[in-house]
């Protein structure tokens, strides 16, 4: 029996997200940058040390459709250092793709300079790629573009977004079907590589970053048996979405790399590692040591001192190196005692990157009182309850909403 075939399956690694980070001195690049190429240096480390067979990259290598040149070279150091060890398809992402049709996609020099050992995965096709412990039949699905799909379809006159939209949805499953008919036929291990939405996937903080409409591939589609693995890009929560199933090959999401937001605080990041062999794939998750994000919680309501309560809380915590939030829940009270500055500096002292915010949740007793729903009741009604938190005689009450009406009325 022939030995199983290595490969690593990553995505999702928009170099060029900035936001929580600061200048980091010795590159000159956002920290948070710094931070996602850090990750990819993980996975090249793995590959080698592990003696990858073939790398799938299931597209979104930049935040952007324009990045910047020395984004292009970070990534594309990488990249080559991948491709000395192995075959490396890369595949096109919806943040890959140009804005403007006909034009260059962000990973297109790779296959214009015939960079070795780097195959661009930009058509809906089927290839055998060569590895030094045997062939692997790889189909490519990039991210769907709505010219590329109608492109030979019959688009009714007047038709909705909705109905276009479907019609898009019935190419795409007609493109993917055709590829696992031709990889049924493939005597090798099969691999499909997609860049788009499975339904049932769940949704992580993508959505924050998505470019463009989405269109969406029926599981039943991609868990054909004709593939031993789907390693699929574009959502940045890792998955499987066909976990103990034994009748569908393993349809995975790797996740991104690193984490963008708080969304994603408790996510683990990182990549698959597969053992592929015809009907006998096994993988599994490999964590990295990404950011980490903390949000730290604290009621101080009643409290004498709600700056040392806070204070108290962050001494109770390993924030080393993360990016942090405090949100501090409070009334009005202990609102006035708060001060923010010995906070921040508590945080910094604890060795935190960053600090992304210190938010105050306020409750106020007055708005607590009014009711259920404020926004329901008639200026009268507001000011009547408004009047009954002030714990006014009734008589009083009485005499200021008369005058009151004749003002809601336009009076004089």
């Amino acid at each position: 029996m022939t030995e199983p075939i290595r490969m690593l399956h990553f995505a999702d690694v928009h170099v060029g997200m900035e936001n929580y980070g600061r200048t980091d001195p010795g590159t000159g690049l956002s920290s948070r940058v710094v931070d996602f190429l850090r990750r990819m240096d993980e996975m090249v480390d793995y590959a080698v040390k592990h003696d990858a067979d073939l790398v799938i990259f299931a597209g979104d290598a930049f935040k952007s459709r324009n990045p910047t040149p020395t984004f292009q070279r970070e990534f594309a150091w990488r990249i080559q250092d991948l491709a000395k060890q192995c075959p490396v398809v890369m595949l096109v992402g919806n943040h890959d793709l140009p804005t403007i049709d006909k034009r260059a996609s962000s990973i297109e020099i790779y296959d214009t300079l015939s960079v070795p050992n780097t195959i661009l995965g930009r058509d809906y096709r089927t290839l055998t790629v060569e590895t030094k412990r045997g062939p692997v039949l790889v189909g490519t699905a990039p991210y769907p573009l709505r010219g590329t799909l109608l492109r030979d379809a019959e688009i009714p006159h007047n038709s909705t977004i909705g109905e276009i939209d479907g019609l898009m949805e019935q190419q795409l499953d007609l493109k993917l079907q055709a590829l696992a008919s031709v990889a049924a036929d493939a005597d090798m291990p099969r691999v499909l590589t997609g860049h788009f939405t499975v339904t049932g996937a769940v949704w992580g903080s993508e959505r924050s970053v998505m470019l463009g409409r989405d269109v969406q591939v029926l599981l039943s589609t991609v868990a054909d048996p004709a593939w031993d693995y789907v390693a699929l890009g574009h959502i940045h929560k890792q998955q499987n979405l066909t976990l103990g199933r034994t009748d569908a090959p393993p349809v995975i999401y790797s996740g991104s790399l690193e984490r963008i937001d708080f969304g994603e605080e408790r996510d683990p990041k990182g990549f698959m590692w597969v053992e592929l062999a015809r009907g006998a794939t096994t993988y599994e998750f490999v964590e990295v040591t990404c950011r980490p994000f903390i949000t730290l919680r604290v009621d101080v309501k009643g409290k004498g001192d709600p700056t040392g309560a806070v204070l108290n809380e962050i001494d109770r915590h390993d924030l080393r190196d993360a990016i942090v939030r405090v949100i501090v829940k409070a009334d009005p009270e202990a609102e006035l005692l708060l001060q923010d500055r010995p906070i921040q500096q508590a945080l910094y002292d604890a060795g935190v990157n960053h600090v992304a915010s210190i938010q105050r949740d306020v409750e106020r007793p007055a708005r607590m009182r009014l009711g259920a729903a404020p926004e329901g009741m008639t200026p009268e009604q507001l000011l009547e309850r408004y009047l009954l938190t002030k714990d006014l005689p009734q008589d009083r009450i009485d005499v200021l909403l008369d005058h009151a009406r004749e003002i809601f009325d336009g009076g004089d």
